[in-house]
């Protein structure tokens, strides 16, 4: 018989121990089957297109943006599970109400990553992560713990069906959303990523702004059994973080969204506590890597809450190629 998600995140407790958070999960699945539900009519609810508003980082959201914040924030702050939530759609960590109690957690997430995508029906998804909360009353420095403090991360990805991939810490594993019983149930269990891969991802439109160390590689890769690596790649490119990275999971693959030089103001183009640091715990746990070029992700002290930082993760012999290209080796 199939195992469910809460029989899962149980067990798992049970045989590891440390914070108990398979109720925190439980809740944040129940949300995610609610976006999937909103992404999924779109449409036909009239919910398409962009809204009238900005976020933070003063990108145009889409609609879809701020209704799947809205369902994310308000299901998760109810629950009593948690002292803050700060998401990527919103300038300031999300005010608890004084009716509900502080709990022992953080919550941190991107509502609707790849937005960009959803009015032309292609995979989008949701990512998140918890820290432990260092008081009931947290500032916005008690959010910036490095990604190794995390106590679970995940997304939930919007597909031709909707799934659902997390780790506390013991591997990495993949749940199938029964659209029929409504309950996420393990259909991937221990995702491997394999050491080598003859895939790569990158938004090839910014590579006369690329360093150094990145054009090699690529231009390695392009060169195919023509040049030094003597086999032949393929390019891909989604413009979905969770699209990407669940690709990588399920079949090996290198993503990059390198620094460049296209704005010198911005040390990268993604988001350190919304998208780098999930996606880069949930990676190391299916045996992958992911460094900035310079320096393991998960191991940044974070300055700010929508902090941005160059990302390059997957496969791990392709990422440290790739390390040990800006090391000059």
């Amino acid at each position: 018989m199939a195992k469910s998600l809460q029989e899962f995140i149980v067990e798992e407790q049970r045989a590891h121990g440390g914070a108990d958070i398979s109720a925190l999960v439980i809740e944040i699945a129940a949300s995610c089957r609610k976006i999937a539900s909103a992404v999924n009519r779109g449409a036909l609810s009239g919910v398409m297109g962009y809204a009238e508003s900005e976020n933070i980082q003063g990108e145009t959201q889409k609609k879809l943006d701020v209704i799947t914040n809205d369902i994310f924030t308000h299901d998760n702050e109810v629950t009593g599970f948690y002292a803050g939530l700060a998401s990527e759609e919103m300038d300031d960590p999300h005010e608890i109400g004084a009716s509900i109690p502080r709990g022992d957690y953080l919550l941190v997430y991107d509502p609707l990553d790849g937005s960009s995508n959803v009015d032309v029906n292609i995979s989008v998804g949701t990512i998140f992560s918890i820290l432990k909360a260092p008081n009931k009353n947290p500032s916005v420095a008690d959010f910036l713990q490095p990604g190794v403090q995390q106590v679970c991360a995940g997304y939930a990805l919007y597909g031709s069906s909707t799934m659902m991939v997390l780790t506390t810490g013991h591997g990495t594993h993949g749940f199938t959303l029964d659209v029929e019983t409504g309950e996420f149930v393990l259909t991937n269990p221990n995702m491997t990523i394999p050491a080598d891969t003859k895939e790569f991802a990158i938004n090839a439109s910014n590579r006369r702004f690329w360093e150094q160390p990145v054009q090699r590689y690529i231009e390695e890769c392009v060169m195919g059994k023509a040049g030094g690596r003597e086999k032949d790649f393929n390019m891909r490119w989604v413009a979905s973080m969770v699209a990407e990275v669940h690709r990588i999971l399920c079949r090996g693959g290198i993503f990059m969204y390198p620094k460049d030089t296209k704005d010198p103001s911005k040390a990268g183009k993604l988001r350190l506590m919304y998208e780098a640091n999930p996606m880069s715990f949930i990676v190391e746990q299916a045996g992958g890597a992911s460094s900035t070029g310079r320096q393991r992700i998960l191991d940044i002290q974070p300055e700010g809450l929508h902090q941005r930082v160059p990302v390059i993760l997957g496969s791990k012999n392709e990422v440290e190629r790739v390390v040990g290209y800006h090391q000059g080796v």
